[in-house]
Parts: C-alpha cells; structure tokens; sequence
C-alpha cells in the first residue's frame, strides 16, 4: 500500500493510494481523490478484504500518512500485522514503487489532468 500524489491542470493537488498483491504484484485497488483520510482508507481495505480476502499483513512506507491510530486499530481488531519499511529503504517495498513509478510515467506525466473524475478514468484503466 502506498500513496502518490499529482496535480490537476489548475494546480490543485490530488492524491492516489495504491494497493497491491505482494505475491503477485496484482493491482488490488486504487482511490483518487483529493482528500484519503484514515476512514477512506480503511474503507477501501474492507472492499478488497471481502473481495480477496484478509492478509496476514500490509506492508506500507513510514512516513507520517501512515501512521493512523484509526488504522492501527482497525488492524489491531482484524489480526493484520502493519508492516512498516525502514526509512529511506523504499527497496522494502519494491513492488509498489515499480508500479507507482509505471504510474507517474505511464498517465500521469502524459497528460494533464484536469478534474478529478478524469484522473479517476485513468486509474481504473
């Protein structure tokens, strides 16, 4: 799991977060919006969990966007191991920064974006 972030053609920020199979680099979801917080997030991983069902962990980075007491407890509740990489070691999570990288020069650098219903068109291509 990781988050990405861009901008619409008038400037205004958006941000990705990305979810994806360890085990098969499978794109598991993806939400676009200019706001995720906590309660999005985790809203998004019940969908997959009742689609795919649960992991034993989530691997996602360290930084301050991670680190939700919203979603430690909802982890905590579902028995999921929140797997943190060490700083500055984004080799931890290789997978997901291949694709975030695919991502960004794939549709992001592309195009410009210019609502957020297009860079929601995008991501689910």
């Amino acid at each position: 799991m990781d988050f990405m972030a861009d901008r619409l053609g008038d400037g205004r920020a958006f941000r990705l977060l990305n979810v994806l199979a360890d085990f098969n680099r499978e794109r598991l979801g993806i939400e676009v919006d200019f706001s995720l917080p906590a309660e999005r997030v985790i809203r998004s991983l019940d969908r997959i969990i009742e689609w795919r069902g649960q992991p034993g962990a989530i691997r996602i980075d360290n930084g301050p966007e991670y680190v939700s007491e919203k979603r430690k407890e909802w982890a905590g509740k579902r028995n999921i191991i929140l797997r943190h990489i060490q700083p500055g070691q984004p080799q931890q999570n290789a997978y997901i920064e291949r694709y975030n990288r695919t991502v960004r020069h794939e549709w992001l650098d592309r195009h410009i974006i210019e609502t957020i219903e297009e860079a929601l068109d995008f991501a689910i291509q």
